[in-house]
């Protein structure tokens, strides 16, 4: 049976996996074209533009392993586990919203239910892990209320 939580895990991979594929494509693209720019150019613009080619690899390689973090995260996340406390994985309803509870990652509608996926560290994702259904607490004037752990 897919369930929601199975529909978002899989959303979320199939973005991340997406993004990684492109910033490689980029990044073979910029090197590429490095290399034929380096057969047939020379002076200072030849060695600015390596030098902003360079730069910019640097930036995509950066996001690059920011992505291919978040995929890690994502690929460990067992959407079958049962649990009654929240946990990384976990997809909390709080206040008639979903919390899914693993990287930040965009706000995404599946099936009319929007969704936020939180990291562990933030505030919010730091005072769920751990918390039961029926738990309340507050986080910057804010009551929540756990009403479903799945």
């Amino acid at each position: 049976m897919t369930t929601l939580k199975h529909k978002v895990l899989n959303y979320y991979k199939q973005q991340t996996e997406d993004r990684i594929d492109a910033f490689r494509d980029m990044i073979a693209e910029l090197t590429s074209d490095a290399a034929n720019d380096a057969k047939g150019s020379a002076g200072d613009k030849h060695e600015t533009a390596l030098s902003m080619m360079h730069l910019e690899q640097e930036k995509l390689n950066h996001k690059l392993g920011e992505f291919i973090a978040q995929k890690g995260i994502l690929d460990k996340i067992n959407p079958d586990a049962k649990t009654t406390k929240v946990a990384v994985g976990s997809l909390v309803k709080a206040n008639a919203m979903y919390l899914f509870v693993s990287a930040a990652l965009p706000k995404i509608t599946i099936e009319g239910v929007n969704i936020i996926a939180l990291s562990p560290q933030s505030p919010l994702g730091a005072k769920l892990i751990g918390m039961e259904k029926g738990f309340e607490f507050e986080i910057s004037g804010t009551k929540y209320l756990i009403e479903e752990i799945q």
